[in-house]
């Protein structure tokens, strides 16, 4: 049912709990694969997502790239794209399952919490940004059906997560009723 696609370069410490967060969706089988995108990571992160059970896909190291070739080897119809050290809410997959089938040609993005200390000012200023761009951040989460990413050219080389974002518009986003949490440090 979902691909889920991270994408990472050195991220050994921030992996492993956001691949923790998705093993329920996995065993009930809304997870049907996780793909790790790598930019050429030089500490533990392939070993990490290799002992998860992820499928690894080598990349260059800019970010839009690392996007693109995650969401090019995907095998199922809709994407999940988190960046690695969010780790998603409890019950997401119900609020997921249900964006999928009542709205297919919309995409999908999670409120984010931010984690820390005094963080409470930067996560209202993130969520005025949202509300009045229309452009979630890649924290947040992004779930896109396979047709509507090709649709709207998917993640582009060089490009930032927004950017895609920008290209679906406001009426092609729907603010999801979960959460995602955000480490800061």
């Amino acid at each position: 049912m979902i691909s889920v696609v991270i994408p990472t370069l050195d991220d050994e410490a921030r992996l492993a709990p956001t691949l923790a967060a998705l093993v329920a969706a996995a065993v009930d089988g809304i997870v049907r694969e996780v793909v790790v995108a790598d930019g050429g990571s030089t500490d533990a992160t392939l070993a990490i997502a290799d002992d998860a059970g992820a499928r690894v896909v080598p990349a260059q190291p800019d970010l839009g790239r690392r996007l693109a070739a995650g969401c090019a080897v995907t095998r199922s119809e809709w994407l999940l794209v988190l960046p690695p050290g969010v780790r998603m809410e409890r019950g997401w997959e119900a609020v997921a399952d249900a964006h999928m089938t009542a709205h297919p040609a919309r995409a999908g993005y999670f409120h984010a919490v931010l984690e820390g200390k005094g963080v409470w000012l930067r996560e209202r200023l993130t969520g005025l940004r949202v509300a009045m761009s229309g452009q979630p951040y890649l924290e947040q989460g992004l779930l896109i059906s396979r047709k509507l990413y090709d649709e709207v050219g998917g993640y582009r080389p060089k490009e930032e997560p927004q950017d895609l974002a920008a290209r679906l518009g406001r009426r092609r986003l729907s603010a999801l009723k979960a959460r995602v949490f955000v480490p800061q440090g």
